[in-house]
């Protein structure tokens, strides 16, 4: 403001002074209103300059200026950019609140008051089959169309989530979704989705255990409660007595089957994974799996006119076969529970083939084919749940609980290997298991070749001493 005044008596005194020199005193107050008016105009001038600055709003192009104009557009160019910061931080909040939300792993949809789409993440996109660019401010109602959604919508009871099927869903693997809606700020919605359909095939999964170990054991303790009645209220002869403890005997023994496979599985789902420090002799797990497959074969088909026929490697390939990393217990385990399945499922005079191959990769693979009566398709990705049967009246009748095939596949994921089920009707199944190269140490004949490589060609006569690995 000083300097503003000081101009001003500056302008006027230069003006005065010019006018005195050349027109005396009528000349000095000419010219000091010429002064003035020309202290007015200078002053317009650079209030216009920052008033033109200002209707830009650039902090960049701020005029430089001195006294309270200068002033002035110094400190409107600090609050323009402290205002600029302030956007510029919020957008930047606003975009990782945005990303945040995309990474969700669960269906973000923001509605506006009419119930159009104004944001979207991927998975609400794969939830509902929604485009962000084509629909956006799309009515969510012209785009979900399912029954259930529209009562829900139009209901306007928002407290409980409503299912509904998701539009990846097939009859072969249905997905169900889960949708829920929350009201926010002045009429908006919040649309939130997740995937339950892991949820509810473990829920099934775990009412369908409770009920089949129920059924399980309610069927023997029937038989069982039954015989001692009978033995408590009936006179019975000495051969009767045996008969019914003969019956009682086998029923406790399959009641003693099923709570041993159910704590192998509690076992194997609740210990630390095997470590590398065992190596197993992958002859001595064929060699045991071989007798309790010919045993049991034998018990199966004691009044058959012909037995299975049980194919295992030669001798010599068995020696040969190298040695396994992991538990000895759950790989026998693993390995007799395959071979053991396919004599129980294989009528008698049928095929069972079991393989033992070293991989190109360094892994290996454990195969049974049989020629029994094959597994139609929809029943082949089921087979490792707990208690499912194909065929539960020839289940039960050839001893099996339901859980070979869950134990089995507990056992091969804990050392790191795969199982592999194929089947044709009519023709039979192939059940392998391939474990990864660093639980597999090959035996000398599969090494030999190995190191053949390494060090250059072989010669024509060992080359043709050498197997092949496969």
């Amino acid at each position: 403001m000083l300097w503003r005044f000081i101009s001003f008596l500056c302008f006027q005194a230069a003006g005065g002074a010019l006018g005195w020199w050349r027109a005396g005193p009528w000349g000095c107050i000419i010219g000091i209103c010429i002064a003035a008016w020309g202290w007015f105009a200078w002053d317009i001038w650079r209030a216009a300059r920052v008033l033109g600055w200002l209707r830009d709003g650039d902090p960049r192009t701020a005029p430089i200026l001195r006294g309270m104009w200068g002033e002035a557009a110094d400190r409107v160019r600090r609050l323009v950019r402290q205002g600029q910061l302030q956007v510029q931080a919020g957008e930047d909040r606003v975009h990782d609140i945005l990303s945040a939300l995309q990474a969700s792993p669960n269906g973000v949809v923001l509605l506006d008051e009419q119930g159009r789409i104004e944001w979207c993440n991927q998975m609400a996109e794969s939830h509902f089959g929604f485009e962000i660019e084509r629909d956006l401010m799309q009515s969510i109602g012209n785009l979900v169309r399912d029954p259930d959604f529209s009562a829900y919508y139009g209901k306007h009871d928002f407290s409980h989530p409503v299912v509904l099927q998701g539009r990846s869903s097939t009859p072969a693997r249905p997905v169900r979704i889960s949708v829920q809606l929350h009201p926010y700020g002045d009429g908006r919605k919040l649309l939130l989705s997740q995937d339950i359909t892991a949820l509810e095939q473990a829920e099934a999964m775990r009412r369908d255990f409770v009920a089949n170990v129920s059924h399980e054991i309610r069927t023997p303790l029937t038989v069982l409660t039954g015989f001692v009645e009978t033995l408590q209220t009936l006179p019975l002869t000495a051969d009767e007595q045996q008969r019914y403890l003969g019956m009682m005997s086998q029923q406790s023994a399959r009641m003693q089957s099923v709570v041993q496979d159910l704590l192998t599985l509690s076992r194997l789902e609740g210990s630390p994974l095997p470590g590398m420090n065992e190596w197993i002799p992958v002859q001595a797990l064929l060699r045991r799996c071989e007798e309790e497959a010919r045993g049991l074969s034998a018990t199966l088909c004691v009044n058959q006119k012909k037995g299975h026929e049980i194919v295992f490697p030669a001798p010599a390939e068995m020696k040969a076969a190298g040695q396994l990393a992991g538990v000895n217990a759950e790989l026998q385990s693993a390995l007799s529970n395959l071979v053991n399945n396919a004599v129980r499922y294989t009528p008698a005079g049928g095929v069972i083939k079991v393989s033992w191959e070293i991989l190109d990769g360094g892994g290996a693979r454990f195969a049974v084919a049989d020629t029994g009566a094959g597994i139609e398709p929809e029943h082949l990705p089921r087979l490792t749940e707990r208690f499912y049967r194909v065929d539960r009246s020839r289940s039960r009748e050839t001893g099996g609980t339901g859980l070979g095939l869950a134990i089995v596949k507990h056992a091969v994921q804990r050392h790191g290997a795969v199982l592999q089920i194929s089947s044709v009707v009519g023709k039979g199944s192939t059940f392998a298991v391939v474990f990864p190269a660093s639980r597999v140490r090959a035996g000398a004949s599969h090494a030999a070749p190995a190191a053949a490589k390494a060090t250059g060609p072989a010669s024509e006569s060992g080359a043709a001493h050498a197997p092949a690995a496969r």
